[in-house]
Formats: structure tokens, sequence, C-alpha cells
């Protein structure tokens, strides 16, 4: 990435030679480019929210910048690119979405978000800190940026405008206005499930920001909760890319004394999951972990193996996480472990389950979803 300071080398993570997916893109050239043509004061302190794969961050990196991420992989990629850089690890601090936020912002840049409630989450968290001579940019792609996302900025922040779009990215340009009236920040958000979805029937879901569908049970999961395996005795179970943990907890409940590992890479997710672990009262013993899918998880631990998941990567189509969850199960799994996958019929992952585990039985299906079994040999 060529930076007004330099040429940067950046990687997305983890880091495959195949992947011709880039760990930047306009939005983050632009927003660099105009801190160096306004010569934006960059001596304070410099907090950067929802840095993909940490380009802005490894790019400010002699500023000392924040960041605020609910990724553990752009986590990871921020380490990696800084140190393929050559810049020292302790240039930049490293927050999540669940840290308490610095005490004063001087500079906040926002690479905005696909979800828009994480958006007012975070800009809802950090206002407090804002002043009125602090810079507030944000950016993103022409077609990630909507009226709403402006609406956000401007209740939250203060008065809000848009630059002209360079190379379809745009950024959002901010003046904060302390003494504003804010609303209360909506987030969590707690629901009760509907009857008739097995275990969980009646039970509450609690969500962060940012959360896949926060407010509702979504069609997907709702068919996956009506056919997920029943009876057997207390098994380890893993909830893998757990969302809100609305899986694992049924699960937990169907196999009283079970031990339940929830994991996902977004730190929202794993504590909306236990939140909504410990609001059902589920027995047993969970654990929960944010992390590069089940990367340290030992080999041949786990009896059951719930998984969901992404066929996004931001705004890229890709089958890429659901590949490496897979290998991932396989791993994990003691002979005779089962691997049960929903997912959109269309996507054909019976094909790749036969692959790596040798058999795939459909044991659901509608027009829509299926619901796909895999046996570790």
């Amino acid at each position: 990435m060529t930076t007004p300071w330099g040429e940067l080398e950046l990687a997305r993570f983890p880091e495959d030679p195949r992947d011709r997916l880039r760990a930047w893109d306009a939005s983050d050239e632009y927003l660099l480019r105009h801190l160096a043509e306004r010569d934006a004061a960059l001596s304070g302190t410099v907090a950067v929210v929802g840095d993909r794969w940490g380009a802005l961050v490894t790019a400010l990196a002699a500023h000392r910048p924040v960041q605020i991420t609910d990724s553990f992989l752009t986590q990871e990629a921020t380490r990696a690119n800084l140190a393929r850089n050559g810049v020292a690890a302790g240039s930049v601090r490293l927050l999540t979405t669940r840290d308490p936020v610095p005490d004063r912002v001087d500079v906040l840049l926002v690479r905005v978000p696909k979800s828009l409630a994480l958006l007012e989450d975070q800009l809802l968290r950090l206002a407090p800190a804002l002043h009125e001579d602090t810079v507030v940019v944000g950016t993103g792609m022409v077609k990630e940026i909507h009226t709403s996302t402006l609406q956000v900025f401007e209740r939250v922040v203060g008065p809000t405008r848009t630059s002209l779009a360079e190379r379809k990215a745009r950024l959002i340009l901010s003046t904060p206005e302390p003494s504003r009236q804010r609303p209360p920040n909506p987030w969590p958000y707690t629901y009760t499930l509907p009857e008739g979805i097995g275990a969980v029937s009646g039970r509450p879901v609690v969500n962060h920001a940012g959360v896949f569908c926060a407010d509702r049970l979504d069609i997907g999961t709702r068919f996956f909760l009506r056919h997920l395996p029943a009876g057997g005795g207390p098994r380890r179970i893993v909830d893998l890319g757990c969302g809100n943990g609305i899986v694992g907890t049924a699960a937990a409940l169907a196999h009283p004394g079970s031990e339940v590992l929830f994991v996902d890479e977004s730190f929202q997710a794993v504590a909306s999951a236990e939140a909504t672990y410990k609001a059902s009262g589920a027995p047993g013993h969970a654990e929960f972990r944010v992390g590069d899918g089940l990367a340290g998880v030992p080999a041949g631990s786990a009896d059951l193996v719930l998984n969901n998941p992404p066929f996004h990567s931001h705004q890229a189509t890709t089958d890429a996480t659901a590949w490496r969850m897979f290998t991932g199960a396989r791993r994990v799994l003691r002979p005779g472990g089962e691997l049960w996958v929903v997912g959109n019929r269309h996507l054909g992952y019976q094909v790749k389950l036969r692959r790596l585990f040798g058999n795939s039985r459909l044991v659901a299906g509608d027009p829509k979803f299926v619901v796909l079994k895999a046996v570790r040999r």
C-alpha cells in the first residue's frame, strides 16, 4: 500500500498465498491521504476504530495510535503487519470493543463497519472522550456508506458531511459537539426466543452490538435448532462460530452435564454467548474463547462440533472461512465424533465435507437450508 509516508507491505490473517484479496482498499488510502494533505495534528491520542487488517494503524504507527476492533483476526493481522514493516509492537495499543476506551481522544478515525449497530455502539462509547477540537474522520467505500450511516455520526458526534468520492471511496467528516444530548446506548439487546424451536424455546438471548441478526432469530439458526442432535450422555461440545451462543446453549440444555466450548473471532459475539448461556440457566460447564477458529484446541478433544459458517469476509464472498472451520473440526473431533453444519443449500457444503471426512449425510433440508452431518472416522 502506498501512503504519504512511504510504502507498506501488508497481508490479511491468516496469510494465504492463494488469497488475492488485499489487506487494504481505496478508502484506507483516501483517509491517509486526507490526513497528510490537511496536515492534521497527530500528536495527541489517535484512536482508530474498525481498522480491518491493521493497515491504518501500521501507517500511523509513528504517532502511537490506539486500535479498537471487534476482530481477533484483525489484531493478529495488525501484529503481523507491524512486524512485517519493522515497526515495534508497542507502537500501537491494541484494544477490543469490550475494553474501556481512552479518556480523551484527539483524532478519531473510523473505518465504517458492516454493522450499523456496532458503529452506533462504538461512537456512543467514545463520545464522552471527544472534545470540540477532536478531528473525526470516517471512511468507507461508497457502497458501505448510507444515509443511515451519516445519521448515526450526526446524532452521536455532531454536524456531518461527506467528501467527494475518489476511486469509489468516500470520507465522512464530523464536527464534535461535546454538549450534544445523545441517545442512551441500546446495547446489549435482550429478547425472548419463540416456542417450538427445541430446548431454548422461551429462553432469553442476549446480543451485543455487531452480532449477526442481533434483534431477532435468523431463519438459518431457527432451522438448525429444530434439527440438533438429541439423546446421549454428557459430551464435549463445541459451538464453532458461536455468534450469540444460541446453538451451543441449546446443546447444553439438551445434553445436561456436557462441557460446551463457545468460540468466535468476534469479541462482541463471545460476550453475547456468555451472557446468553448464563441467562438460560443451562447446566454443565462452559468455556468462552475468542480466537482463530479451533486453533489451540487440542486434537481429539471433542465429541460434537456445531457450526453455522459465515460465507462473507467483510464485503467479499468466500468459502475460505468455512473450509478452515471444517478442517479444524475434523482435527479436534475424536474418532466417531460428529460435525453438524447448517448452510444455504446452494453453497454445496456436502462436497467439502465428503472431501475432508469421507462422508456426509443430509439430516434435514428445506428449499433454502440443509443440515449436514459428517463423522470423524
